[in-house]
């Protein structure tokens, strides 16, 4: 259940239109009241013989008994309640000791005989009400609504309990800000699939992925078709930042804009530009604009950083596992923009959904994740992938990384009882697995192809070499159908002149396997990446690979035993 407190207005008549407003949104189907302050309010929605005006003189009237100057400028209170998609359909009963409860608790209504405010809360829709108050007490006074988003947040968790319903995460406050309602109903109405705040975060993150400087963020952000305003010091010192969607305009036809740090706590200029000047203190940081590289050397680049970041994140320090993170969610993101086509939704959902794990209280040190963020540029830089070849074999070894990458985060966030974070990092590990399977598919294919056409001496002695490096997992990995497609690939590092048993034992040792669903998938992209194998063998002709090669060695020795035997004979 999620309280929404909004911000006070004036106009008490202007939010009640809009409660009861059916014309224009769709899930304004039949607005009532299901409480009020004094159970006897006039309901414009069941009674015919009652206005909205009627209701708005009601509960403006402790407010229009004061005299002029002293009523407050803002004096309507406003707050939605919402259950959770998985709930179940509450009734008018108990959305309205769910309203009386939320008025106790922010102190609009606290009872008690204490004085309160009048207020009425309204059901439009099957899974959330609004309550409207407005902020002047019987008596005159003001009430003590200080923290009321706090108060209705733990509230609703005790109300989540009490009734059944799915249990929210707690919040910590530094998630970003949710889209107001107004904003909801008009993305609906311009048939955007997110409201403009959200799309403006999307954007500037991919902008700030990998950026080193002000200038190239905000030539990243002009690029993108936003609007942008700056607000700069006397000095020339640039202070802070707004951006606007060009066709996103109020009433009075002017662009809306959005600043920073409204879209989300790490998007404010000073938290961005500590990226920055940590990146000026590390060594090795390429300033400008990196030499590009072809698409599927920074993906196998982007699979390295992550493999070493997992590591960090499980054993280092805490503000620099934060750091890591963070920096994980920079390349998601610049992922998430160079994708195929079959990759791109998925990879997109998962930098959405990992952005909220991307931040905590623990303060991230910057500096440290340096590889995680230059691997961000370098994907920026290198372009979009192609999905197939060696680019989208790269890619399904990148997301195989990042999988273990953002598990790793989860791990971290739920031993630190950041519950929102580690939720939000399991939706985004789901993404991935999804992306991943897309993208695996037909590298994957075709190893195992090769791996099936192995002559039986060299199946069996790949087998030989899993019982000696993994005997606990030896049996499990050859039950599975990606076991033909390892097998290839511990041909092709024998015949690159690597020892397979060894590369097998590190791969397996270094990190879990529990999470993946096949362990011999995440074995073929660990040791594809460490021997420095192609990723794709699809357009490889017989002979073209070691795998072939050794094949043929093998075949032609077996022949020439036979036609020795048929001398003899």
């Amino acid at each position: 259940m999620i309280p929404s407190v909004n911000n006070t207005g004036s106009r008490t008549i202007g939010l009640l239109k809009y409660l009861y407003e059916t014309g224009k949104y769709e899930d304004h189907t039949d607005p009532h009241l299901v409480a009020s302050f004094d159970g006897m309010s006039p309901d414009p929605g069941r009674n015919p013989h009652a206005t909205l005006e009627d209701l708005q003189q009601l509960l403006d009237q402790p407010v229009m008994a004061l005299p002029e100057h002293k009523r407050p400028a803002k004096h309507v209170w406003h707050t939605s309640v919402r259950a959770t998609a998985d709930d179940r359909i509450l009734s008018d009963e108990e959305w309205g000791e769910i309203a009386r409860r939320i008025v106790a608790a922010t102190g609009i209504d606290p009872g008690g005989g204490q004085p309160g405010c009048r207020w009425a809360a309204v059901r439009h829709a099957d899974d959330h009400i609004h309550i409207v108050a407005t902020l002047v007490c019987e008596d005159g006074s003001r009430p003590d609504d200080f923290r009321s988003g706090k108060r209705a947040q733990a509230e609703c968790r005790l109300i989540e309990k009490e009734l059944g319903l799915h249990q929210v995460a707690p919040g910590d406050g530094t998630a970003a800000q949710r889209p107001t309602s107004a904003e909801r109903h008009k993305a609906k109405r311009q048939g955007r699939e997110r409201t403009a705040r959200e799309e403006l975060r999307e954007t500037v993150r991919r902008a700030v992925a990998g950026a080193t400087s002000e200038e190239e963020f905000f030539e990243r952000l002009a690029a993108a078709g936003l609007l942008i305003r700056k607000r700069a010091a006397p000095s020339g010192d640039l202070l802070g930042y707004k951006v606007a969607l060009p066709d996103d305009r109020n009433a009075q036809d002017e662009p809306v804009f959005y600043p920073g740090a409204r879209l989300a706590p790490d998007l404010s200029l000073p938290r961005i530009q500590e990226r920055w000047s940590a990146d000026k203190h590390t060594p090795n940081t390429a300033p400008g604009e990196p030499a590009p590289s072809r698409p599927a050397s920074a993906r196998r680049r982007t699979a390295s950083a992550a493999w070493q970041a997992v590591l960090v994140v499980e054993h280092g320090d805490d503000a620099v596992a934060a750091a890591y993170i963070a920096a994980a969610g920079e390349v998601l993101d610049a992922m998430a923009q160079t994708s195929a086509a079959h990759t791109r939704r998925e990879l997109r959902e998962a930098a959405w959904a990992f952005e909220r794990a991307s931040r905590s209280h623990v303060r991230a040190v910057r500096g440290h994740d340096q590889a995680l963020r230059q691997a961000a540029r370098d994907l920026v830089y290198s372009g979009p992938a192609l999905g197939r070849g060696e680019d989208g074999a790269t890619t399904a070894m990148a997301i195989d990384m990042l999988f273990f990458l953002i598990t790793a985060a989860i791990h971290w966030h739920a031993k630190k009882g950041h519950a929102q974070q580690a939720a939000a990092a399991h939706q985004a590990a789901e993404h991935l697995r999804a992306a991943y399977q897309a993208a695996a598919a037909q590298p994957l294919g075709a190893l195992y192809q090769r791996g099936r056409r192995l002559n039986r001496p060299l199946q069996q002695r790949q087998t030989a070499v899993l019982r000696e490096a993994l005997p606990e997992l030896a049996e499990q990995i050859l039950a599975e159908p990606g076991w033909y497609a390892l097998a290839a690939t511990l041909a092709d590092a024998e015949s690159a002149g690597h020892d397979p048993a060894g590369l097998l034992t590190e791969a397996a040792g270094r990190r879990e396997l529990d999470s993946s669903e096949s362990v011999s998938d995440v074995l073929v992209w660990r040791l594809r990446r460490a021997a420095g194998l192609p990723a794709d063998t699809t357009d490889m002709a017989l002979g073209d690979h070691p795998t072939d090669r050794g094949t043929r060695r093998v075949k032609r020795s077996e022949q020439g035993r036979s036609g020795s035997r048929s001398r003899r004979q």
